[in-house]
């Protein structure tokens, strides 16, 4: 299974049904010259798409252009309570949620509506705390029964296909240098906490974090009705202090190149031996596939001794755990109240839970989102959106098609392959070109764990199913609902949900420098994904390989260190660091984002100077409409939690990304002296 570059990632209930997947159309070549954009006739937020009214203007955007551009309304915004942190995202993610809202809830006055029913099970609060663990004893009981290491592994896989993570993670992609065939991959997982730094730094506000997640785990063991179960509780944290230990580092973790290594199905017994691999392989379904791609090696080889040296009973109280922390969220109230303080009290600092409804709607998006997600492009993407969205796409494509031209560090010979790269790019906007077919799927209107089980299983085997198919390019691993975006470099493609197409990303009547300036950066930060630090290792066909000479690669890299150690100085929360190397992919495609969309809006305008609007230039309304998308307020622990283990850095950072870019100098008469100042040579400029 391997990873995804999306664009950033939501906290959402519906990772507890436990199913993501991500994955093109005809693919033709990008006119040279862009169309023009539309012009501003009314938009949904100001007069023409800005917030003027959030700035201060007070301060010198050349000094801090995050406060700059969004100053005031930082002010007055107050993070609401069921919130970790609140912005442009969680804004449009909440008008997503109320949209969906109205189709579910219409849904559920229509007995044998399967979407209608799952939200009705979930919704029916008193029904599920009447029942109290009972849903998941049989379960337990199951887990307990397991009396030794081979029967604990095909237990492990067993929970696996209904969405309890075990020792590992486990999926069904593509094989990336083999990008035309599906194979099964493996990765490290297995902990409890954001990120092996929580276990292994030496930190206060970690050391903190850690007893309380231990006293989170001896007080879930409680409601399991464990015995024992502080000293139970410590031992399964020494487990996974060891599973954390094993792992690698997120920057490791990234490498493209590092995380391809092919086992054949009898190397694991001996490159990771002490785990019961037959049996775990044969209840996952995946007996009988020659080979198996492997993410992490020695963390799996690390990971399977841990296991060996664990007591039987250590590794149920694991297993447990994981299911009770899977399911805590549809249990009742005591074990969904005690999930909640921890991780969404504790490691992301929310003091209260979104209600009922929201959190509903999340667990059924996530369970039947293409579904969901029909009736939602039927009621709120008309086809209008999708055609100026499909052309903005056109426009940024076209724009990077001349930056390629114009690149002075990239080989002639690998120009002709980056465009056959560019002219090969399939973009997905809006919603899937086939729906899935749920009618496998048994839902249950008064049982909300069986639902949230079955939509697990059958997303199992609907992956599953894939293993010796052809590969399916119309498949998306987003719902139209989710506000997100991403890049997937074996697929080749870029994908825009429909949710993401809306105010303040992209209003179609609003001001073009504003859309620009906003969904703009975003297709062209997804588009840039492709050709980053490892998105560039795969070629037009999607397979991982080397295809740059050594040359560009020595001159790309020198630009890209001095984009890592500009972040590496940067510091969210005194003596916490951006972590340079695990951001720099996204750093590198919000600054390509920005140099493509600025160059689609200057082409969108036929050569016409932009008007000024409010005594804004189109450059200055340009740059405000980047800032303004990325306007966030954090929670402390949240905060921590993003700058340790997130490869995106927080949204004020990515605003000054600005200070790279030529053009914002100009916009604003920014000069030197002023703190966000950069000397021309110390500009970074790859794209």
């Amino acid at each position: 299974m391997r990873r995804s570059f999306v664009m950033v990632s939501l906290l959402a209930s519906a990772a507890l049904v436990g199913v993501t997947h991500a994955n093109p159309a005809p693919k033709a070549k990008v006119a040279a010259k862009a169309e023009p954009a539309p012009k501003a006739t009314g938009a949904e937020i100001g007069a023409f798409g800005l917030d003027l009214a959030g700035m201060d203007t007070s301060v010198q955007p050349g000094d801090d252009f995050v406060k700059f551009a969004g100053g005031k309304w930082e002010a007055a915004t107050e993070i609401p309570a069921d919130k970790a942190t609140y912005g442009m995202f969680n804004r449009l993610a909440d008008r997503s949620l109320e949209q969906t809202r109205t189709i579910l809830d219409a849904a559920a006055k229509r007995p044998g509506d399967k979407i209608g029913d799952f939200y009705a099970s979930f919704m029916d609060e008193a029904a599920i705390n009447a029942k109290g663990i009972d849903p998941i004893k049989p379960w337990i009981a199951e887990i307990r029964a397991a009396g030794d290491k081979t029967a604990l592994a095909a237990e492990m896989a067993k929970l696996q296909r209904t969405g309890v993570g075990g020792l590992f993670r486990m999926g069904v992609g593509q094989d990336d240098k083999a990008p035309d065939t599906y194979i099964v991959g493996l990765s490290q997982s297995g902990i409890g906490l954001p990120d092996r730094d929580y276990y292994l730094k030496d930190d206060p506000k970690l050391a903190d974090t850690r007893a309380k997640y231990q006293a989170y785990q001896v007080q879930m063991l409680g409601l399991a009705g464990v015995d024992d179960a502080a000293a139970r509780g410590a031992a399964v944290y020494a487990f996974e202090k060891a599973l954390a230990t094993a792992h690698w580092d997120r920057i490791k973790s990234r490498d493209s190149d590092l995380t391809y290594n092919k086992w054949s199905a009898a190397d694991f017994a001996t490159k990771a031996p002490g785990f019961p691999w037959e049996v775990y392989m044969k209840t996952a379904g995946t007996a009988g596939q020659a080979n198996y791609l492997v993410g992490m090696p020695s963390a799996l080889t690390d990971e399977a001794k841990a296991f060996a040296d664990a007591p039987v009973q250590v590794v149920q109280d694991f297993l447990i755990l994981r299911l009770l922390r899977s399911y805590a969220g549809v249990l009742a109230k005591p074990i969904n109240d005690a999930n909640f303080a921890f991780y969404g009290t504790v490691l992301s600092g929310a003091p209260q839970q979104p209600v009922r409804w929201k959190r509903g709607v999340g667990i059924v998006s996530g369970a039947m989102g293409e579904q969901v997600g029909q009736a939602y492009v039927e009621q709120y993407f008309p086809p209008a959106t999708k055609a100026a969205a499909d052309q903005l796409v056109k426009n940024i494509i076209a724009a990077m098609s001349v930056r390629l031209d114009n690149l002075t560090w990239m080989a002639p010979e690998t120009k002709v392959k980056a465009h056959a790269k560019l002219a090969a790019f399939t973009p997905k906007i809006g919603y899937p070109s086939k729906w899935r077919d749920y009618s496998a799927l048994t839902v249950k209107r008064d049982d909300i764990v069986a639902n949230v089980a079955a939509a697990n299983a059958f997303e199992y085997e609907r992956d599953l199913h894939k293993l010796g198919q052809p590969i399916d390019r119309t498949e998306w691993g987003m719902t139209p609902m989710t506000v997100n975006a991403y890049a997937n470099p074996p697929m080749n493609e870029i994908v825009f949900p429909a949710a993401i197409l809306q105010p303040p990303f992209f209003d179609a009547k609003a001001d073009p420098a504003v859309n620009y300036g906003g969904i703009g950066v975003v297709i062209g930060h997804e588009l840039s994904h492709h050709f980053d630090d490892q998105g560039r290792k795969y070629d037009p066909t999607g397979k991982l390989t080397d295809w740059w000479t050594a040359e560009d690669v020595k001159r790309f890299t020198a630009m890209t260190d001095k984009l890592v150690k500009q972040y590496d100085a940067y510091e969210p929360l005194p003596g916490l660091h951006i972590k340079g190397g695990l951001t720099l992919g996204e750093n590198m495609a919000d600054l390509a984002g920005l140099a493509l969309a600025y160059d689609a809006y200057h082409r969108s305008l036929g050569g016409k100077p932009a008007p000024v609007i409010d005594g804004l230039t189109g450059d200055q309304r340009f740059f405000l409409g980047y800032a303004q998308v990325w306007r966030i307020k954090f929670r402390e622990p949240a905060l921590r939690s993003q700058v340790i283990s997130n490869e995106h850095s927080p949204g004020p950072f990515r605003t000054v990304e600005v200070r790279n870019v030529d053009a914002w100098y100009k916009a604003f008469g920014v000069k030197a002296g002023e703190k966000l100042y950069l000397a021309p040579a110390d500009r970074v400029k790859v794209w």
